[in-house]
């Protein structure tokens, strides 16, 4: 369940004004209003004044000058070292300075770890290092927490410059620069930078231009800013928009190639970046080596950086391979234990899963089943290294804390995603401390949320106040792409894309008709059928196809008109405590443990298959809560009348069943034990 968030932020008045005196679409001062945004000053704020932006100062930012003159002297008389992560930031931020400084005329080389040796700069590395004759490391997208490290490189002669954008502790590496934004005594006036943003910040201090900086930089910094999901705000928002363009003329030969083989169309968009080239990036380090990607980026001979680019899109495949046997394995795990389902936490081990994408598969899994999801990978020592994704009011960095030293290896992260190291014996008591934390900390209903910018009228569906929208660009954290609302739509008809796998719907509200695509959506398993009313949600784009433009709706979330979401999220909490036995109150069992009665209409409803909520809706709702239809399900499925697939979430009849006795299943069983 999914909770749609739309009340009292479709204000159309204050839309109407906003669009007159700012001069632009309607549906995007819409979106302004829903987002607070709702006078022409508090919309500058967003977009900008109007007025052409510029960069901030680069020196203002702590320790920059510092850096700057320390860089400068050793591309005379020494030797760099550029030091970055393995992910999609810290390889275009090492890119970048590996570039500016071999342009310079310095003697300049690069390290970055591979994910087996973990996060952040580390003393076998800085041998490595030492042993090369590097008289300096600038590290880029980590170094704030390198106490020891920095102390170490001292022992070994070697300077250090620390330029990162995570959050210090209270203490500083001792190192001749440290630039962080997020240093407490900085009082620059932008702070949110990627790693690879403020590399080019560094370029810019370096050069005293910073517009030179961006020419030169600007397409791979806004990869990174898009990739490493700071939010688009501010300079951040002039960083993307300024280096969008100029990755649509890049004369880098890596990236131009990696352009290619992903299939980017003009004009490119946030969009285009978080699905085509930043996975391709990220695989590298998740799955092969982050210099695979690293030598892409560098690459200066053309044929060569299309050979390099295929392979990094080989290596994403494997990626998608990787990621679809966790899925695999937990969908056959679900399948022969459904109560792994029934916890405030999902919580999954398996043997042989690649742990540089067990948290992208945690995360598939979460937004699959609405639940924060802890998954773990046994390593060969007999330890479990494991990733973990959550949302609202669930915090992964505070759960690790609440699990503590005492049943946790290592462990970091923040609120909505983390990285832990677990031993075997100590598996069973994680999970129970895991479903403690979130018993104590958590307010529940815990459900995943849908802001809603608006409702849509047929008036709203012009090319023109869609093609309007592109003024919030670009979209990203803390700018989401606009979400509208089509409330009482009829489906005209039900199309069958890609044999299949993907659906197009034609559907018809206020008058007017339009279509609607949902991707990954078989038609076979598609809910709905011709002439039944439903609620959508959908994101807006122009298509352009054989020189025709028109309005293009992608569906975000789909419901049957009518669903109560209050109840229906209350009663599905319900459910789930029942489940786990928590419910002691025999007013309440009584009220969700259907009878004969309640059960019977269910099973009639099953005839093809049904989501639940789909079937529910079908059903007088007045007779039967959601809690207790959710009961049926799980009897009728142990009964052995229907097949309950809750990996898919998925209902379907069985043929010429065998006789059973409902009472005898083991839901009615413990319902009258409670």
């Amino acid at each position: 369940m999914v909770r749609w968030v739309i009340d009292g932020k479709d204000n159309r008045e204050a839309a109407e004004r906003l669009a007159a005196r700012g001069g632009i679409s309607l549906l995007a001062a819409k979106v302004l209003v829903a987002g607070g945004y709702d006078t022409v000053e508090k919309a500058a704020q967003l977009l900008g004044s109007g007025e052409p932006v510029e960069f901030s100062d680069p020196m203002l930012i702590k320790d920059m000058e510092k850096a700057c003159e320390i860089i400068g002297n050793e591309i005379e008389n020494g030797k760099i070292c550029i030091y970055g992560d393995y992910d999609c930031d810290g390889i275009t931020a090492t890119a970048v300075l590996a570039d500016y400084f071999g342009n310079m005329g310095a003697d300049v080389c690069t390290y970055i770890n591979e994910r087996s040796e973990g996060y952040g700069i580390n003393k076998g590395a800085i041998d490595t290092i030492a042993d090369m004759g590097v008289t300096l490391i600038v590290t880029v997208d980590n170094g704030i927490s390198a106490i020891a490290e920095a102390e170490y490189c001292k022992e070994r002669g070697i300077k250090l410059v620390v330029t990162d954008h995570h959050m210090p502790g209270d203490t500083l590496p001792d190192a001749l620069a440290v630039v962080d934004p997020h240093r407490a005594d900085d009082t620059s006036p932008y702070h949110d930078y990627c790693g690879c943003g403020l590399a080019m910040k560094l370029v810019a201090a370096m050069e005293g231009d910073s517009d030179f900086a961006a020419q030169q930089y600007a397409d791979l910094a806004a990869v990174a800013t898009i990739a490493d999901i700071v939010p688009l705000t501010g300079e951040n928002r002039h960083i993307v928009r300024t280096g969008l363009f100029y990755l649509e003329n890049t004369e880098r030969p890596g990236l131009s190639a990696l352009v290619d083989r992903a299939g980017l169309k003009k004009p490119f968009s946030s969009s285009n970046i978080a699905f085509g080239l930043a996975p391709r990036i990220n695989a590298a380090g998740r799955i092969a080596s982050p210099k695979d990607a690293l030598s892409l980026l560098l690459c200066e001979d053309e044929d060569e950086a299309l050979n390099r680019a295929e392979q990094l899109c080989e290596i994403n495949d494997r990626r998608h391979s990787f990621e679809d046997r966790i899925i695999d394995d937990i969908c056959a795990m679900i399948k022969k234990d459904p109560t792994l389902l029934d916890s405030r936490v999902l919580f999954f081990s398996g043997k042989g899963w690649h742990h540089g994408v067990i948290g992208i598969a945690a995360a598939r899994i979460q937004d699959r089943f609405g639940k924060p999801c802890f998954l773990m990978t046994r390593e060969e020592g007999g330890e479990y290294r494991g990733s973990a994704r959550a949302f609202g009011d669930f915090s992964v960095f505070e759960a690790l804390s609440f699990c503590g030293s005492e049943l946790l290896e290592k462990f970091g992260g923040h609120s909505g995603a983390g990285g832990f190291t677990v031993t075997e014996e100590k598996l069973a008591p994680f999970r129970s401390a895991l479903e403690e934390y979130a018993e104590k900390n958590v307010k529940y209903p815990l459900v995943p949320e849908i802001d809603v910018a608006a409702a849509l009228s047929a008036a709203d569906l012009t090319v023109e106040n869609v093609e309007g929208l592109r003024i919030l660009e670009p979209f990203g954290e803390g700018n989401p792409d606009p979400v509208f609302l089509i409330a009482d739509a009829l489906i005209d008809d039900v199309v069958p894309l890609k044999g299949g796998e993907h659906t197009k719907l034609r559907l018809s509200f206020s008058g007017t008709g339009m279509e609607a695509l949902m991707f990954r959506q078989k038609t076979d398993e598609f809910p709905f059928k011709r002439g039944e009313r439903v609620n959508a949600l959908v994101s807006l784009s122009i298509n352009e196809f054989g020189g025709r433009r028109s309005v293009s709706a992608k569906v975000v979330s789909l419901r049957r008109k009518g669903i109560s979401q209050q109840k229906l999220i209350a009663a599905e909490d319900t459910y789930f405590r029942v489940r786990r036995g928590e419910i002691a109150d025999k007013n309440v069992i009584a009220y969700v443990t259907p009878s004969r009665e309640d059960i019977i209409p269910v099973y009639t409803a099953v005839t093809g298959t049904h989501s639940p909520l789909d079937l529910y809706s079908q059903l007088d709702t007045e007779k039967i809560n959601y809690c207790k239809f959710l009961l049926s399900i799980d009897i009728l499925d142990e009964a052995g009348l229907i097949v309950y697939d809750r990996f898919a979430r998925c209902i379907t009849p069985v043929a010429d069943p065998a006789r059973a006795d409902l009472n005898e299943t083991p839901t009615m069983k413990r319902l009258r034990g409670l």
